[in-house]
């Protein structure tokens, strides 16, 4: 059949909509620009100081003027669809804004105290009020540790867990595992640091140290441990399985030699963005690790000082501008620190795909 044919078949509602006019390419970009300007001049105007408020304002206008005027161009069906992706690009500018402002505002308040003395000093004989020298040494040896033997805690116990959940768990027993699993998630860290206060060195007499505190952060840990590396071993294929045990091999080898290799880089990127998320964690050191000025190595015996708790010690010092500029520099460090856990595991994810040939 000829394209004449084609064409001179095509009922007139289809041949209306495949010709139907269409805003140009540069059609978003020039509404988006327009309504910034106009949203800013109107905030102006009514005098809003904040320009959180401009921003909102644009962002109405860019949803209201990209309908407005795709309805009156290509028609409602069109305006509809293009009216979801205006409000899509507007949920992730509105995403991405504060997470952007808030790492700049840091290193812009932050990297005038990062220096040599600062991140190789400690506290010891600095009296912060009136002193501008001091570090955060023992806290990143505090944190360090602390995470790192929250770590040897919470990983097995909850890659074990997951491991059961999925190859073992059937009938009540996993149902509870789960249930628990679950109510652990959502556990506020004040509570966990409560729990293992009142368990380890309350009734059990132990001291405050960094290794008490690595207790609270390993449940904290735990929950999340087990749910990322649960999804990731549901994703192996069954037919791995079976295979495996079509060839007469066990179980638990088949799970050691198979299933962990296959959903390792899920794992271990689940292990990190947990070991991110209880780096940032101030309640259960508080409470645990009681802080110190000097350097702790020993997590086990003694008061530590971590991170998040120097910058709140720091911070919470009334008019005192050597401990704030303390406090945003130790942010600064922190946040380096878990962006760059957040980067490894990304890599790890990228290294163990699928697409690599891993």
């Amino acid at each position: 059949m000829t394209t004449a044919t084609i064409t001179d078949a095509t009922p007139p509602q289809l041949a209306h909509r495949l010709t139907a006019a269409r805003l140009p390419r540069w059609a978003p970009a020039g509404i988006a620009a327009v309504s910034i300007a106009v949203g800013c001049g109107l905030g102006a105007v009514a005098g809003l100081e904040s320009h959180l408020q401009w921003g909102l304002i644009s962002a109405l206008l860019f949803l209201v003027v990209s309908y407005a005027v795709s309805a009156s161009v290509e028609g409602r069906r069109q305006a509809r669809d293009r009216f979801a992706t205006s409000l899509i690009w507007v949920s992730f500018i509105c995403a991405v804004v504060p997470l952007v402002a808030l790492t700049f505002y840091t290193v812009q308040q932050g990297i005038g105290a990062i220096n040599g003395d600062f991140l190789t000093h400690s506290m010891k004989g600095v009296v912060a009020t009136l002193s501008p020298d001091g570090g955060i040494y023992h806290a990143i040896i505090g944190t360090i540790e602390q995470v790192l033997l929250a770590t040897l805690i919470a990983a097995p116990i909850g890659l074990l867990t997951a491991v059961y959940l999925v190859e073992y768990g059937r009938g009540r027993l996993a149902k509870a595992v789960t249930f628990f699993v679950d109510v652990m998630t959502g556990i506020p860290s004040v509570v966990a640091g409560l729990f293992v206060l009142s368990l380890w060195n309350i009734m059990l007499g132990f001291e405050y140290s960094g290794f008490s505190g690595s207790l609270a952060l390993a449940i904290l840990m735990m929950p999340v441990v087990v749910r990322s590396t649960e999804e990731m071993l549901k994703l192996v294929p069954n037919e791995l399985r079976e295979a495996s045990y079509a060839l007469g091999v066990p179980r638990w080898k088949t799970i050691l030699r198979i299933v962990l290799p296959t959903a390792v880089g899920g794992i271990t990127t689940g292990v990190m963005l947990a070991v991110a998320r209880i780096t940032g964690e101030t309640a259960p050191v508080m409470m645990l690790v009681f802080g110190a000025d000097f350097i702790n190595s020993d997590p086990f015996n003694g008061p530590q000082q971590s991170l998040p708790l120097y910058i709140w010690q720091q911070y919470s010092q009334i008019n005192n501008d050597y401990g704030y500029q303390r406090a945003w520099g130790a942010a600064l460090v922190l946040i380096a620190f878990v962006m760059g856990l957040n980067l490894i595991a990304r890599g790890v994810a990228r290294w163990r795909s699928p697409k690599g040939g891993h």
